[in-house]
C-alpha cells in the first residue's frame, strides 16, 4: 500500500514540472549520450568490416604463404575448391626515378586480378591496360603521393630493383585495401614483370596471397581445417574476419574511449548526486507535512525514488536517441575519413551498454541523498535551512553503492573486453574521486583559518571569499569535485600524450640506427659491410641472417590453445641463427649452446615474452618456417630491448637448425643524418634489391597514427570536461538563493558592490585552482601509470599542459561564478530580507 500512496504523490509533484533536474538531466544524457556514441560508431565500423568482408579481403577467402609461393599440389588444391583465384605478392621495395628513391609498398598481381571491386585509376583506364604498359616496356600504376615524392609524371620510367617501369597512372583506390600498416605508398605491378628484377630471389621478404572466389556452399570451416592440412605454415582468412588487425584496433579503441565515456559519467554522477540534494532540500516543507500526517520514512524514500527514477528513465531515452542520431550526423565526416566502411544505423548492443551504464551510474549517485532522507526528523523540517543531514548514510545504503559499483565495473570490463584497463581506470578514479574530496575539505578547513587570521584584517573582499568557501553548506565540495574530475582525466592524457610524443621525438633518434637494410642476399653480405665500413660517415653497422616463420605449436599442443592470443603467436616472426651469443646478450637461465654442437634444433628465446606464454627451459617450440616445421628444445632465455629500434629477435636458433634453409640478411645501419641521402642513393645504385627503411619515416608513419588516437581521445576527454562544465553551472546557479541573501546582508553592512563581486570572484578562483592543483596530481599519476606499466616506458612530468590545466580551472570557475553574481549584486536588500523574515 504504502509503494501505491508513494507513486501518487510522486505522480503529483512531477506534474510541477522539471525545475532543480536541468543539470540532473543534463549530465545524465551527456554520458549516455557519448557513450552510445562511441559505441555504434565502433559497431558500425565493425558490421561494415563483416558486411564488405570479402570486398576487403578481394575475395571470400585468402591462403598466405610466406616467403614462398605455392607449390603444384597447393595450387591444385585452390583450383578444386574455388571459382576464381588471384595470386598477390605483396613485399616492400625502392623506387628509384633519377637520383631520388623512397621506399614503397609493392603488390605484384596477375591476370586474374582484382577477383572482386574495382581499381580506380587517373587517368581512368581499366588496371590491364596500365600494366600492359608502352613502347615494349612493362607499365606501373603508383600511390599520389609516391609520385609526388619522386616529382614523377604519367609516362616517366622509374625502376623497382633491375627492372624499369613506365608510369601510367596514379591509384586513387584499391579494391582490396585492408586499412593495414604500410612502411610505404602503394606500387601495383604484373608478378611476370618482376623476373628479373631480383627483388623475389629465395630468402626474400615477401607473402603471397592467393585470394579465391568460392561456391556459395562452400564451408568455410572445413576448408579452413583441410588448409592447415595441405599448406604447412599457410594463414587462413575469409570473408567473416577480412581484416582482423582493423577489427581489433577499433574494437580496442571504442573499449579505451567508452571508458572515457565512463569517466565523463563520474563527472556527470557529481552533478546528479547535486541535483538530488538540492531538489531535496527544497522539498523541506513538503517532506515536513507528509511526515506530520503520518508517512513514515519507507514512504518518502519510494515517493522520490520513483520521481527520480521517471527522470532517469527520461534521460535515459533522450540520451540514447542523442547518442543514436550523432553517428549518421557525423557519418558523412567518418565515411570521407575513414579507411574503411562503415554500416551506420542503429545498433541495439551499444544502445544497451550505454543504458546499462546510465542506469548505474544514476543510481549510485542517488542513493546517498535519498538515503539521507529517513535520517531526518520532523521536528527539524520546518526550520529554516537544509533538513537533510550531511552525515553518512546507514551502513546498508554504503554497501548497495559499493555493490553497484562492483557491477558497473564488471559490466564495463566484460563488455570491453579490457579487464586491467579498466580496473585501472576504476582505481584511478576511485583515488582522484579521494583525493579531490580531501583536497576540498582541505580547503575549507584551511580557509577558515586563513579567514581568522590577522593577516586578513583590512581585507574584507579576501576575508569574506575565504569566510563563504571554509563555511557550512558552501559549494566547495560539488565545484572542487565536478571540475577536478573533469580537469583529471584532461590532465591525464595531455601527460600520456606529451610522453609519448616526446618517446618518439626524442628518446628514439638518440639510440635508433638511421636505416633498416632488407633481402640482403648472403652473396652480398660481405661486400655490403666493406662498402659501409669504409665510409667515415657510417658510425656502426649490424647485421643478422633473417627468416619469418610461425610458432604452430608449444609442446606438441597448439600454440594458441597453451598461451592464447599473445603477440609472438599472431602472424610470423622474425627468427635468426648463431653460433655464439651476439655482442651485449645477456642470458637470464639456461646456457647457449656450445658452436661445435651439430645435434639437434635448440633455442634461445626472449626472456619477457617467454614469462608471457609461460615457457620454462626443456619446453618444445614448433616453428614453421618456409613450409617445414623445426621441432627446437629452449636451452636459454635471454634479454632483448626492442626500444632501442635496433636488432632484436624473440627467437634465435643454432645454425645447425637452420642449415640450408634459404633466407636473407638484416642490417642496421648508424650514420649522421647529413650524409643519409648519400648512403641510401649509394647502396641502391649497388645493390638494387636491397630495400631500405628509414627509421625517421617508420615514426613520422606511427607519429600520424598516434596523433589521430591521441586527437579521439582528447575529444573524449573534452566531453568529460564538458560535462564537469555543466555541473560547475548547475552548482553556480544552485547558489544563487544564497548569494543572493549574502549580498543583501553585506549591502546593509555597508560592504560596497565591488567589494562583494571581488568577494565572489575570489572564492572562486581559490576552487577553481584547488581543482586544478588536484587534477595535475591525479593526472600526474594516472600518466606515471599508463607510461609505466601499460606503454613500459619512461614517465617526465610535463609543466605545460599541467600549468593550463590550472589556469583552466580557474578561469571555468570564475566565469561560472561571474555569470551568476550580476543577479544578487542588483537585488534589492530589503525586498530580500523582508522575505526572509
Amino acid at each position: 500500500m504504502s509503494l501505491k500512496i508513494a507513486a501518487r504523490i510522486a505522480r503529483r509533484e512531477l506534474r510541477g514540472g522539471l525545475g532543480g533536474f536541468r543539470v540532473f538531466l543534463a549530465c545524465l544524457i551527456l554520458g549516455v549520450a557519448a557513450i552510445a556514441a562511441v559505441g555504434s560508431v565502433r559497431e558500425s565500423i565493425r558490421l561494415g568490416l563483416q558486411q564488405e568482408g570479402s570486398t576487403l579481403l578481394g575475395g571470400d577467402a585468402e591462403v598466405e604463404l610466406t616467403y614462398q609461393f605455392a607449390d603444384d599440389a597447393q595450387r591444385a588444391w585452390i583450383d578444386a575448391n574455388s571459382l576464381e583465384s588471384s595470386e598477390i605478392v605483396d613485399f616492400r621495395s625502392m623506387a628509384v626515378f633519377g637520383v631520388d628513391r623512397t621506399l614503397t609498398q609493392v603488390k605484384a598481381v596477375d591476370a586474374d586480378y582484382p577477383l572482386l571491386g574495382e581499381t580506380v585509376l587517373k587517368p581512368d583506364m581499366p588496371l590491364s591496360q596500365a600494366l600492359d604498359g608502352q613502347n615494349g616496356m612493362p607499365g606501373a600504376v603508383l600511390d599520389p603521393v609516391l609520385i609526388e615524392r619522386l616529382g614523377m609524371s604519367i609516362g616517366t620510367v622509374f625502376n623497382l630493383g633491375a627492372t624499369e617501369f613506365v608510369l601510367m597512372a596514379s591509384l586513387e583506390r584499391e579494391p582490396d585495401a585492408s586499412g593495414g600498416f604500410n612502411f610505404g605508398p602503394r606500387s601495383i605491378v604484373r608478378t611476370v614483370d618482376l623476373a628479373d628484377s631480383g627483388l623475389l630471389q629465395p630468402g626474400t621478404l615477401f607473402e603471397t596471397e592467393y585470394k579465391m572466389i568460392l561456391p556459395e556452399d562452400a564451408d568455410l570451416d572445413a576448408l579452413e581445417a583441410d588448409v592447415e592440412s595441405t599448406f604447412t605454415g599457410a594463414r587462413w582468412r575469409d570473408r567473416r574476419n577480412g581484416t582482423p588487425g582493423v577489427s581489433r584496433f577499433v574494437d580496442r579503441l571504442g573499449s579505451f574511449l567508452v571508458l572515457v565515456g565512463l569517466a565523463g559519467l563520474a563527472v556527470g554522477g557529481v552533478g546528479i548526486s547535486a541535483a538530488v540534494t538540492a531538489y531535496l532540500d527544497r522539498k523541506t516543507e513538503v517532506i515536513a507535512t507528509l511526515k506530520t500526517l503520518g508517512a513514515d520514512s519507507r514512504t518518502i524514500f519510494q515517493t522520490y525514488f520513483i520521481q527520480i527514477g521517471v527522470l532517469t528513465i527520461l534521460g535515459l531515452v533522450l540520451g540514447l536517441a542523442l547518442g543514436a542520431l550523432i553517428p549518421f550526423l557525423i557519418a558523412p565526416i567518418l565515411e570521407a575519413r575513414l579507411p574503411v566502411p562503415a554500416a551506420f544505423g542503429v545498433h541495439v548492443g551499444p544502445l544497451f551498454e550505454a543504458a546499462l551504464y546510465g542506469a548505474l551510474a544514476a543510481l549510485i549517485f542517488t542513493l546517498w541523498p535519498l538515503a539521507r532522507v529517513e535520517e531526518v526528523r520532523a521536528a527539524t523540517l520546518f526550520r529554516d535551512g537544509s533538513g537533510l543531514s550531511r552525515k553518512a548514510p546507514r551502513a546498508l545504503w554504503i554497501g548497495l553503492t559499493a555493490i553497484l559499483f562492483i557491477i558497473l565495473v564488471s559490466s564495463a570490463a566484460a563488455l570491453s573486453g579490457l579487464w586491467k584497463l579498466t580496473l585501472g581506470a576504476a582505481g584511478g578514479l576511485l583515488v582522484a574521486f579521494l583525493l579531490l574530496v580531501l583536497a576540498a575539505a582541505g580547503v575549507r578547513k584551511l580557509a577558515r583559518r586563513v579567514a581568522r587570521s590577522k593577516t586578513m584584517r583590512g581585507r574584507s573582499a579576501s576575508r569574506l571569499a575565504l569566510g563563504s568557501v571554509g563555511g557550512p553548506g558552501g559549494e566547495a565540495m560539488s565545484v572542487v569535485l565536478s571540475l577536478g574530475l573533469g580537469l583529471s582525466v584532461l590532465a591525464a592524457v595531455g601527460q600520456i600524450d606529451a610522453n609519448l610524443r616526446n618517446a618518439i621525438a626524442n628518446d628514439l633518434p638518440e639510440r635508433a640506427p638511421s636505416f633498416f637494410m632488407v633481402d640482403i642476399q648472403p652473396d652480398q653480405i660481405d661486400g655490403f659491410r666493406d662498402r659501409l665500413n669504409g665510409n667515415p660517415a657510417v658510425t656502426g653497422v649490424e647485421s643478422a641472417p633473417m627468416l619469418r616463420g610461425i610458432v604452430t605449436q608449444i609442446n606438441g599442443q597448439p600454440a594458441e590453445e597453451v598461451a592464447g592470443d599473445h603477440w609472438v603467436l599472431r602472424g610470423d616472426r622474425g627468427i635468426t641463427y648463431a653460433l655464439e651469443p651476439p655482442e651485449g646478450t645477456k642470458i637470464t637461465s639456461g646456457e647457449w649452446w656450445d658452436g661445435d654442437n651439430q645435434g639437434d634444433p635448440q633455442i634461445s628465446f626472449a626472456t619477457e615474452e617467454g614469462e608471457e606464454l609461460g615457457l620454462t627451459l626443456g619446453d618444445q617450440i614448433t616453428v614453421n618456417i618456409l613450409g617445414r616445421d623445426i621441432t627446437a628444445t629452449i636451452t636459454s632465455f635471454r634479454e632483448v630491448d626492442f626500444s632501442t629500434a635496433g636488432i632484436g629477435f624473440v627467437m634465435t636458433m643454432n645454425p645447425a637448425a637452420l642449415a640450408g634453409a634459404p633466407h636473407s640478411f638484416i642490417s642496421t645501419v648508424y650514420t649522421e643524418d647529413a650524409a643519409e641521402a648519400t648512403i641510401l642513393r649509394d647502396m641502391s645504385q649497388a645493390y638494387p634489391n636491397i630495400t631500405s627503411i628509414r627509421v625517421k619515416d617508420a615514426i613520422d608513419r606511427f607519429s600520424e597514427i598516434l596523433a589521430g588516437i591521441a586527437a579521439a581521445i582528447t575529444y573524449g576527454a573534452l566531453a568529460t570536461l564538458i560535462t564537469g562544465g555543466i555541473v560547475l553551472i548547475g552548482a553556480a546557479a544552485a547558489g544563487v538563493h544564497a548569494r543572493t541573501y549574502e549580498a543583501a546582508v553585506l549591502k546593509t553592512l555597508g560592504a560596497s558592490r565591488k567589494t562583494i563581486l571581488q568577494s565572489f570572484a575570489l572564492r572562486s578562483a581559490i576552487l577553481g585552482g584547488a581543482a586544478g592543483l588536484v587534477a595535475i596530481i591525479a593526472g600526474g599519476l594516472a600518466g606515471w601509470g599508463v607510461m609505466t606499466f601499460v606503454m613500459e616506458a619512461d614517465y617526465t612530468f610535463e609543466p605545460i599542459s599541467a600549468f593550463l590545466i590550472v589556469i583552466g580551472g580557474i578561469l571555468a570557475t570564475l566565469l561560472a561564478g561571474l555569470a551568476f553574481a550580476w543577479g544578487p549584486l542588483a537585488a534589492r536588500p530589503a525586498g530580500v530580507l523582508r522575505a526572509r523574515e
